[in-house]
């Protein structure tokens, strides 16, 4: 049990080794009391995120009450084979290597924009600055979210993923599932536009080719059009939020690794994935569910049991990783892309190429134009945010 939130929000990766030399996988009672099975050993994060018989949907669990409803709209992340197969393959498609690589100018000329506001101050919170507006720009933008209504809903994404309390977090899901349901309604009737959401909104239903029934455009239901709408756009931005912040605060807690960096950009890819392995933009992934008895890591999960998966456990397991807590931007690649922090099997994030595209843009810009980028520890600290995501709520820069 987490005996400690405040320690642990701030540094979990200490209290996940001390579970993980106990064994890769363990059981432990949550906050709320309830037990589960949390995976800590890469071996075994690797296997369970790629088992069918762990599921994402709640009511294969054994201690549900209810559905376990959803966060705003029915989406990927909960559900399992057909249906996820079904949703996934209709928005694949936008986020192909090649589709992504066409938006490297407008990702560009936007960090480009964002820093040009924020160069001439000399000191800022990067997070407000660059990491959270660049990534919610881009997928607000990809998607057809107005300019005038992004605030609106980057408040309501950050009571979402950190609800100051339950009550605030149903009134932030409730506006936001409106908001999205009027959006998507919108689209639908306008020809002109051209975005990812009116795309979705106009997929037409089942249909026959040549004599033979297809449903492979298959239309989404208006309660999923409204998961897939929020999950694209928190999943898109407030992971890669994280992962920008991320890489900076490393970079700068570890300067060698800094100057490395700085004189041979050639690595900035690499810097971006241990960055992702060290700091994961999630700690772990969503709640699994055992459908039938499942052994895993010499112990046998019981059918409808519940099943916590620890990315950053696996990230940092000594097993898989020479000196998992050493931050280093040269290490062997074969070594460094075995981080799992964007998943594995079917569930494997969806966005990961945008966040691999995005974060070392962000990064080359922000090192170039500020020559003497600084931790500012006169005006704060770096400070992890509580959240179901692992990211810095502020981190103060000077230059």
């Amino acid at each position: 049990m987490i005996d400690d939130p405040a320690a642990f929000v701030a540094d979990p990766h200490a209290r996940y080794a001390r579970l993980r030399a106990g064994g890769a996988v363990r059981r432990v009672r949550l906050p709320d009391g309830a037990v589960s099975w949390l995976v800590l050993g890469h071996d075994a994060v690797r296997a369970a995120l790629a088992d069918p018989r762990l599921c994402n949907d709640i009511r294969v669990s054994a201690t549900r009450d209810d559905d376990g409803g959803f966060a705003v709209g029915r989406n990927m992340l909960q559900a399992d084979p057909p249906d996820h197969t079904r949703l996934r393959r209709l928005v694949a498609r936008e986020f192909t290597a090649r589709r992504v690589e066409a938006l490297r100018p407008r990702v560009e000329r936007i960090t480009h924009e964002l820093l040009d506001a924020m160069a001439p101050h000399g000191r800022a919170d990067l997070v407000e600055a660059l990491s959270y507006p660049l990534p919610i720009t881009v997928i607000c933008e990809l998607l057809g979210v107005p300019e005038a209504d992004r605030p609106r809903f980057a408040r309501w994404s950050a009571e979402v993923v950190a609800a100051t309390d339950p009550v605030a977090a149903g009134a932030a899901q409730g506006e936001m599932a409106a908001y999205l349901a009027a959006l998507i309604e919108a689209k639908r009737g306008d020809p002109a536009a051209a975005d990812l959401l009116a795309a979705l909104a106009r997929t037409p239903g089942q249909g026959e080719q040549n004599g033979v029934r297809t449903d492979e455009e298959e239309a989404l239901s208006g309660e999923e059009l409204v998961g897939m709408a929020f999950l694209l756009l928190v999943a898109g931005h407030e992971t890669t939020a994280n992962l920008i912040s991320s890489s900076v605060l490393l970079l700068l807690r570890n300067p060698d690794q800094l100057a490395v960096l700085r004189a041979d950009f050639s690595l900035l890819e690499a810097a971006v994935e241990e960055s992702l392995r060290q700091e994961p933009p999630t700690l772990a992934a969503n709640f699994r569910y055992a459908s039938q008895d499942v052994d895993l890591g010499g112990v046998t999960i019981r059918a409808g049991d519940t099943v916590i998966v620890s990315l950053a456990a696996a990230n940092r397991d000594p097993a898989r990783f020479g000196d998992p807590d050493r931050f280093d931007i040269r290490r062997d690649p074969a070594e460094m892309r075995g981080h799992l922090s964007f998943g594995h099997g079917i569930h494997h994030c969806l966005g990961a190429p945008l966040a691999r595209l995005e974060a070392p843009i962000a990064l080359r810009a922000l090192l170039e134009r500020c020559p003497g980028l600084a931790l500012d520890e006169e005006t704060g600290t770096a400070a992890w945010r509580p959240s179901l995501l692992h990211g810095l709520a502020t981190l103060p820069v000077r230059w």
